[in-house]
């Protein structure tokens, strides 16, 4: 519970680019909390296809219609992001059972750095189980079709990255 009575959650990630499945978690995810932030990875070691302000304006367009859920991005750890934001919750998918380790190594880093923050895990729906960023990538470089793996404003972005 953050100081102003709101549940607040933060799911970070990269989103390079945002998939249905991302897409998925973030619809479940604003059920479960009055507010989500999505916020976005910037990285600096690693080269994404898209620019933090270009993931942000994708995931906008994606999530415009689910009022509770913001986004943001963020460059330092992700406990010091959600100490400015007064949340207390990190939400993370996952798909299998090596997102499960890694996952939950994170979860038991950012507990030690914050005992205040909780990580909640929500399984990804079967049907995105196999999705990833890089997948999307990789087949939108190819010329393959994506339309069934992102929503519509990434597919647009990905074939003029690609072209």
């Amino acid at each position: 519970m953050s100081v102003i009575g709101k549940r607040i959650a933060v799911y970070p990630g990269s989103f390079d680019p945002v998939t249905l499945g991302h897409l998925d978690i973030i619809q479940r995810a604003s059920k479960q909390f009055d507010h989500v932030i999505v916020a976005v990875l910037n990285n600096t070691s690693k080269s994404p296809l898209f620019t933090v302000d270009e993931r942000k304006e994708l995931l906008a367009e994606a999530i415009k219609e689910l009022p509770n859920v913001s986004l943001d991005s963020f460059r330092d750890l992700l406990v010091r992001f959600m100490r400015s934001r007064d949340a207390h919750v990190i939400v993370r998918g996952i798909r299998s059972v090596t997102d499960f380790e890694y996952e939950l190594q994170m979860a038991s880093t950012n507990h030690q750095l914050d005992s205040e923050i909780e990580t909640i895990f929500m399984m990804t729906n079967p049907k995105f189980s196999y999705l990833s960023s890089s997948i999307v990538k990789e087949i939108a470089k190819f010329k393959g079709n994506v339309k069934d793996l992102v929503p519509p404003g990434v597919e647009k972005a990905l074939i003029e990255k690609y072209n």
